[in-house]
């Protein structure tokens, strides 16, 4: 790294400018460290806060992740970046909430060169770094490339629109095309240009392929600390699966749901879901047999709620659980999502935790296992305390924020303690609920809590800063 390059680091960390009169050796993180912790995060797209097992669901077969979860912490109160997937991933790589952000809406936004993500922070840390699965925060060539912004090697999809077929054409390795056996016809835009596919010949199943990637990581990185994040677009719909006639919930055959007297869709959901999770059991036996599962901290979750998309009904297996609203509100069903933290040996088997985290604590958490300094310009806080079972050493929040850019007006949100605060214009008034006792938010309570209301107010007048390209709308 150049000099200015580590001064730059430094100062992002926290470490102030006096760090750079030490010798730049000092900072130099390039042997292999064995001691550090392997880290594993693994995010599902659109899986709903009750799709899981372990988190009430009845239907939908979820063995090893409901496994994950005895033997490690289930987290009641984790909250996902945004209640899509642009934005989440935005929040998840740079530990800054949606009023702070680069992206705070469905866009085809680059990170920039200043905008610092974990990957960055743990490849600095002496960590090989590699993302298997979805990215969406820049095309190929861009500032927001995966392989600019931290991580050594990338196999996947770069933007959310092709990541919505998962028979394509091809897959990114790197920066190079990456060709498959499918065949794939596309949709022409109005200026020309082609967008969206579905696949005339099924072959290679993306998500196979994902989990196949993901074990050969682990096993060429095992004698080394690595970070590994797996993003998973199950159970995400393929809208366009309509120019072939079949629904979007696309999966290579239904398993155990094929003889339910379900609509298809809704079989595929359950059959894409269960696959998954099978994929992760497989990397967990992995870590097993490598030996590596104890000094290897695994986190899974979900980048915002389930859909209603590809002809899939969320209600039909009750996908959100107890909560209200669904992906794209602000409601919990938008945005409250399972989180599960497994780390044999540390995080105590069976335990459970109602901490109020959210995906910008990502950051810090993955900085505080490495060992590095946590950087003092994030909006997030480290929840290893509470992994680790010292609850007495978390840090909390006064307040989560969310701000959600999707057509007019834009809507905003807010989480402090108890209470959960929804307005649909920012020019509008705020709903109120106390979700400890209204987790379904059903009596709106703003008129009966005035104070609560104005602190909320005065809170969002000054969490936010300005962006030329998402401005607060009102109706």
């Amino acid at each position: 790294m150049e000099q200015t390059n580590r001064r730059k680091f430094l100062k992002q960390v926290g470490m102030g400018a006096a760090a750079v009169s030490f010798p730049l050796k000092l900072f130099s993180c390039q042997k292999k460290d064995e001691t550090k912790p392997n880290i594993i995060y693994i995010l599902a797209d659109d899986l709903g806060y009750g799709d899981l097992g372990c988190y009430g669901q009845k239907e939908i077969q979820t063995p090893h992740l409901d496994k994950m979860a005895e033997e490690g912490m289930l987290f009641t109160d984790h909250y996902a970046g945004s209640t899509v997937c642009a934005p989440s991933r935005c929040c998840l790589m740079t530990g800054l909430h949606t009023g702070h952000a680069l992206v705070r809406g469905n866009a085809r936004q680059s990170l920039r060169p200043d905008d610092l993500t974990v990957a960055e922070i743990l490849k600095e840390q002496g960590y090989a770094t590699g993302l298997i699965g979805k990215w969406g925060l820049g095309e190929a060539g861009s500032t927001g490339a995966p392989n600019r912004k931290g991580f050594d090697y990338f196999f996947g999809y770069l933007n959310q629109a092709r990541a919505h077929n998962y028979y394509p054409d091809y897959l990114w390795k790197n920066e190079e095309k990456y060709q498959l056996k499918n065949e794939v016809i596309y949709k022409e835009r109005k200026d020309g240009k082609k967008t969206h596919s579905a696949a005339t010949k099924r072959v290679n199943y993306s998500h196979d392929l994902f989990t196949d990637e993901a074990i050969n990581f682990v096993e060429q990185k095992k004698n080394q600390p690595f970070f590994l994040y797996l993003a998973f677009t199950i159970p995400h719909a393929n809208n366009e699966a309509h120019l072939v006639n079949r629904h979007g919930m696309e999966v290579p055959d239904y398993g155990i749901y094929k003889d339910k007297e379900w609509p298809e869709p809704q079989k595929g959901h359950a059959a894409m879901i269960s696959r998954m999770d099978h994929h992760i059991g497989k990397l967990m036996a992995k870590l097993k047999s490598l030996g590596i599962n104890k000094n290897t901290i695994v986190m899974f979750t979900s980048d915002n709620g389930p859909h209603r998309e590809g002809g899939n009904d969320p209600h039909f297996n009750n996908s959100n659980g107890a909560l209200k609203g669904i992906k794209r509100n602000l409601y919990d069903g938008g945005i409250r999502v399972p989180m599960i933290a497994y780390w044999e040996g540390k995080i105590k088997r069976g335990s459970k935790t109602d901490l109020i985290s959210a995906f910008w604590d990502v950051l810090p958490t993955c900085t505080e296992i490495a060992g590095a300094p946590v950087p003092g310009n994030v909006d997030g806080l480290s929840m290893l305390p509470t992994m680790l079972g010292q609850p007495e050493k978390q840090k909390k929040h006064d307040y989560l924020y969310w701000e959600f850019h999707w057509g007019r007006p834009t809507k905003q949100a807010v989480r402090m303690d108890q209470w959960k605060a929804v307005r649909k214009s920012p020019i509008g008034k705020f709903e109120l609920y106390n979700i400890k006792n209204d987790i379904g938010e059903e009596n709106d309570i703003a008129s009966l809590h005035p104070e609560v209301v104005s602190k909320i107010e005065k809170y969002v007048q000054s969490v936010r800063t300005e962006s030329d390209f998402w401005k607060l709308i009102g109706e």
